[in-house]
């Protein structure tokens, strides 16, 4: 397996990335998938798309996690989101590869912390978390729904 950063706007990467998207991150959640104009905007953003390739695969995605990056008055923040590896690739370490590829960069890009959340049913993706030296943290998350 190859861990890289997704970092090409052409539209043979940009569709890549959508189908990619749209394979995987139902597999996550319900949540709705990002179209090509809102890849676009995610690579051209702050936040750094890692992708796991199954090399035995001619190169397929089978994995993807993307790592936020900004800076607050205190210093930069990274927060990891959307860890997804596809069903057929589990149990092979690319979780781990990605998570372990994610804390480096933001080590490199000057985080001193990273941060995540994982729903409680999620269990294999807690105890890997644990695994690679995540602690739970005591805090209130709140949230505030825009919604109309």
């Amino acid at each position: 397996m190859l861990i890289e950063a997704a970092a090409s706007r052409d539209q043979a990467s940009v569709d890549e990335l959508v189908e990619a998207f749209a394979r995987l991150l139902p597999q996550l959640s319900p949540a709705a998938l990002p179209g090509p104009a809102e890849v676009r905007d995610l690579l051209a953003s702050r936040a750094v798309v890692l992708v796991a390739r199954d090399e035995a695969a001619s190169g397929r995605i089978a994995g993807t996690l993307t790592l936020a990056l900004y800076r607050i008055p205190t210093g930069v923040k990274a927060w990891i989101e959307d860890v997804v590896v596809d069903a057929d690739a589990r149990g092979l370490g690319l979780g781990e590869q990605l998570i372990r590829h994610a804390l480096e960069i933001a080590r490199t890009r000057g985080a001193r912390h990273v941060d995540l959340t994982s729903r409680a049913t999620r269990e294999a993706a807690n105890r890997l978390y644990h695994r690679v030296g995540f602690q739970p943290r005591t805090t209130n998350l709140y949230r505030f729904d825009l919604k109309d």
